[in-house]
């Protein structure tokens, strides 16, 4: 199914760039042939539609092509995380039971794990999309066919496998080029790892609509400022962290990005000040996203609806930070303890749940780990939210974050908001460290920019008259830089296990 998307890409506009990257220039038409041949020289090892092929890979050409080439032999792909130790990378490869690795060079080492057929990125992969027989390939698969499996981060234990089918997909991607309004004229930079899906969803997307993928091999700040530049790139997804690096490295300050029309944040919370100076920076729109890779992933976006654009602009603006309302492939409830939806009144809190085309079916070889996360058709998100008239929520907390100290509940995202106030703070994770008197107490980890003059008195006198008392971090640690996930999100877990007696 998700192979029509490049076929019908190459009918409407085959000579149209279709993949840029130092060295690469590809298009519609050589990217599909390339991503058929990969298909039958898939097939060609003996594999057959069902079996499961791994990538290991930073962002690369390479990448785009197995996506598709997956798709058109009816072959699941898993992608795996380039930061994960080889104890891990081993379990994932047998945990899914892939046949086949696909790996980069630059990772190769971290494979520990035998697998039966491994190709590598370069010279090997090349003689295997050119070297492949010209036997067709076998019919599409139908639409719950799994397409990729996604593996948590294991922020909970033991990382699952997430199954997403070609119904899952397609449905989203087009949704996306609804929601965001992606035509042919856009060019996306794949600067997010292209094994998670905060940037994987845009493989589909910008390919059916005819749009220009721009690969950029590895976050560096100046080099992705200049991909921005000199492709033209019209939209991207990317972390906070990431975007905080680029609006601070000295050469956003020399402009040229008049191509943006859309910049977009999603994976972790955003600071409202950090969103004046990504709008300000690349002078277009901004939107903040929420997802999960159960859902494809997007859930909410905070687009504006028709009617909110008349608002003062700081009341715009004010929507712009919010979660945003329900992405358009879902149906989205927050519901209390009592199992009914909160008032809409932006003030009781409650987890979101969801259902519709994009949200998976469940976990590869996980039946109980399945059953849990539903309430009927309805995945459990494990965000706790509240929802305004309109219909946009803002996520106050993750359920496993939320601070409970002398019984009181303390909603670690509020806490960080107001320390990404001050000035000069670049990091900040608020986490409960264990205290035997209130439980837990209100703990704040912060970075701060190079020669900023932020102390902890400096922290403390900017919450008093902004927090309640019992929401005040009662210590305060300082790092030059905060721990990140193998996406560039801060690890609290590995926070609270350092804070740990």
């Amino acid at each position: 199914m998700l192979i029509s998307f490049l076929d019908k890409a190459v009918r409407l506009r085959g000579t149209r760039p279709a993949v840029v990257s130092p060295g690469v220039g590809r298009d519609y038409a050589e990217f599909a042939r390339r991503a058929r041949r990969l298909a039958r020289g898939f097939l060609d090892l003996g594999l057959e539609p069902g079996d499961r092929v791994a990538i290991l890979s930073p962002n690369d050409p390479a990448f785009l092509e197995c996506y598709f080439a997956a798709a058109a032999a009816g072959l699941v792909l898993v992608p795996m995380n380039i930061r994960l130790a080889p104890p891990e990378i081993t379990e994932i490869l047998r945990d899914a039971g892939a046949r086949a690795l696909v790996v980069h060079p630059t990772v190769a080492e971290r494979v520990a794990c035998h697998v039966e057929h491994e190709i590598a990125i370069g010279l090997p992969f090349e003689a295997m999309v050119e070297g492949a027989s010209d036997e067709p390939l076998p019919p599409p698969p139908p639409e719950d066919a799994p397409a990729q499996i996604y593996y948590t981060s294991g922020t909970t234990g033991r990382p699952k496998g997430v199954i997403l089918t070609h119904g899952n997909v397609a449905s989203h991607a087009l949704g996306t080029i609804a929601e965001l309004k992606i035509d042919d004229a856009d060019v996306w930079a794949h600067v997010a790892p292209l094994y998670h899906l905060a940037d994987a969803w845009a493989t589909f997307a910008i390919t059916l609509a005819g749009g220009t993928h721009v690969v950029v091999p590895r976050f560096d700040p100046p080099e992705v400022l200049r991909a921005f530049r000199e492709e033209g790139v019209t939209i991207t997804n990317l972390i906070p962290t990431m975007l905080s690096d680029l609006v601070h490295d000295p050469a956003a300050a020399d402009g040229g990005f008049e191509s943006f029309r859309r910049v977009m944040s999603g994976g972790a919370p955003i600071s409202p000040s950090l969103v004046r100076k990504v709008m300000d920076t690349f002078g277009c729109e901004f939107v903040q996203t929420y997802g999960m890779t159960e859902t494809s992933p997007y859930l909410t976006l905070s687009l504006l609806k028709d009617h909110l654009r008349a608002l003062p602009e700081e009341d715009r603006f004010a929507y712009r930070c919010r979660t945003g309302r329900e992405f358009i492939t879902v149906d989205l409830r927050v519901v209390g303890s009592d199992g009914r939806d909160v008032a809409p009144d932006d003030a009781e809190v409650g987890e979101i749940r969801v259902r519709g085309p994009s949200v998976t079916k469940g976990y590869w070889n996980r039946p109980v780990a399945t059953a849990s996360a539903f309430d009927g058709e309805w995945l459990k998100t494990g965000d706790l939210a509240t929802i305004d008239a309109e219909g946009y929520v803002n996520i106050v907390d993750r359920m496993r974050d939320m601070i409970i100290t002398g019984g009181e509940n303390v909603y670690s995202t509020e806490v960080e908001h107001a320390l990404y106030e001050i000035p000069g703070v670049r990091e900040v994770a608020v986490v409960g460290a264990p205290d035997d008197r209130w439980g837990e107490v209100v703990t704040a980890v912060v970075a701060v920019a190079p020669h900023a003059d932020v102390t902890e008195e400096t922290i403390l006198d900017h919450c008093r008259g902004r927090l309640a008392d019992f929401k005040i971090p009662r210590r305060i640690e300082f790092l030059d830089t905060l721990p990140k996930t193998g996406t560039g999100k801060i690890a609290k877990r590995v926070i609270r296990e350092g804070l740990l007696p």
